[in-house]
């Protein structure tokens, strides 16, 4: 059965926007991707929403072939993420760590009903339902303003601890095996009881950043307001943006103005940038034709609401062979998740965290029927498993060797500020 799409005008996208979320989150499987009319020549569209499932891939043996075939072979709108942990399919890696959120390692799905939101325009792309029952149904959503029930955080290790092994993987760097490491820690926890629309709402009132994504797999939420995209695809291009450096906004323009600039000179960040994009390079290489592959921006800094980042462009023309499965397996996980070189800091990584990252450091994202594809990075996020009422959320930073271990441990802090505080319920009365 072909898809068939409807068009309708839309008053206000902030609000109706509100509304389809409310609307999608009832569905057992959902995905709600939000771009929050961030300015970028890259960005395709403003909103996209999934909402039931009538196909789906799970995790095979045979991954990445699987995935290939799965793609080409679906000629329809395909949403879903990837684990942080797909890497055991790539590297000879194993993920022992506890991990009590419980997404699957993979898990694609083509929706009952997908929505495509450009400018004032929604399109509505279906199998057999009524779009105009369907538009009514989202218009009709009553948005309350519900109240977050206070949720108490622990660290899963001490500063101390965190700190130690800040040390500790310094040696590694030391003797050669590595020069890069993305280090990071969880904040979690039990007997939460959560309202997962209402807690997406305050994250992206706060971080209204362009790759955030509301997504629900049963029992099982992601509320991730990400600002970094892992890769994207359109038509024989593709490119990536890696995030290094971070800096936090100041309390009035000129002390904004200070700190940006500090950033773009920070040798530290600067060097930690690059190091991943040297990485990225060599990872696009794989999949794109010889001598296509280049930086278009370096250390560019870029502001959101919460902090600065530097972030540059990898870009190259693909190889027509390459297909979704061989695009993955050459680039995933992302380099400014792990370190460089990647097998030697995902082994360090596996053996100094205490928690197997899951989702966190996985992708999110979707597929068009023309196989063209955007997926983000999944930081700046909150996993929740609603039947074990267990909410976390994970941080990390680059580490080299030149990096301080107390200013390590405040970027992190500086990173999760705005989860924390949404979760303590010191930002409810202010969003």
């Amino acid at each position: 059965m072909e898809r068939k799409y409807h068009t309708f005008l839309i008053k206000d996208i902030h609000l109706f926007k509100q509304k389809l979320l409310q609307w999608a989150a009832k569905y057992k499987i959902a995905c709600f991707l939000d771009n929050h009319q961030y300015d970028s020549h890259y960005s395709a569209y403003e909103c996209l929403a999934a909402a039931g499932c009538i196909k789906r891939f799970d995790l095979k043996e045979d991954l990445f072939s699987s995935l290939s075939s799965f793609v080409n072979n679906t000629n329809d709108w395909i949403f879903g993420h990837l684990n942080y942990d797909i890497k055991n399919h790539i590297e000879n890696l194993y993920s022992n760590n506890i991990d009590n959120i419980n997404f699957p390692d993979v898990f694609l799905f083509v929706p009952e009903i997908v929505l495509i939101i450009k400018q004032s325009t929604l399109t509505i792309g279906l199998m057999a339902s009524n779009a105009d029952v369907i538009f009514n149904e989202i218009n009709q959503q009553q948005i309350r303003e519900e109240h977050l029930q206070p949720v108490n955080v622990a660290p899963r290790i001490s500063k101390e601890e965190y700190i130690q092994n800040i040390q500790h993987l310094k040696h590694p760097i030391l003797r050669g095996e590595c020069y890069e490491i993305n280090y990071a820690q969880e904040f979690y926890a039990e007997n939460a009881h959560i309202s997962p629309v209402v807690l997406y709402r305050l994250l992206t009132r706060v971080s209204p950043n362009p790759f955030c994504s509301f997504y629900r797999l049963n029992n099982k939420y992601l509320l991730c307001a990400s600002p970094e995209r892992y890769i994207k695809k359109e038509g024989e291009n593709i490119l990536s943006q890696p995030i290094k450096g971070t800096a936090k906004r100041g309390v009035n323009d000129e002390e904004d103005r200070q700190i940006k600039q500090a950033l773009l000179n920070s040798k530290k960040d600067r060097k930690e940038n690059i190091i991943v994009v040297d990485l990225v390079r060599n990872d696009l290489s794989r999949i794109c034709e010889k001598g296509s592959v280049h930086v278009e921006e370096l250390c560019a800094v870029y502001t959101f609401p919460g902090v600065h980042q530097l972030i540059s462009t990898v870009k190259g023309k693909l190889r027509a062979d390459a297909g979704f499965g061989d695009i993955i397996k050459s680039t995933f996980p992302m380099g400014s998740m792990t370190g460089a070189p990647k097998k030697r800091v995902m082994q360090l990584i596996e053996e100094y965290e205490q928690t197997k990252r899951g989702i966190y450091s996985g992708t999110v994202g979707y597929i068009t029927p023309a196989k063209d594809f955007d997926f983000n990075v999944v930081i700046r996020s909150i996993m929740y498993n609603d039947e074990k009422k267990y909410v976390s959320y994970q941080v990390g930073g680059a580490i080299t060797f030149e990096s301080d271990p107390e200013s390590e441990y405040e970027e992190c802090i500086v990173k999760a500020a705005a989860i924390t505080q949404i979760l303590s319920g010191k930002l409810e009365k202010n969003t």
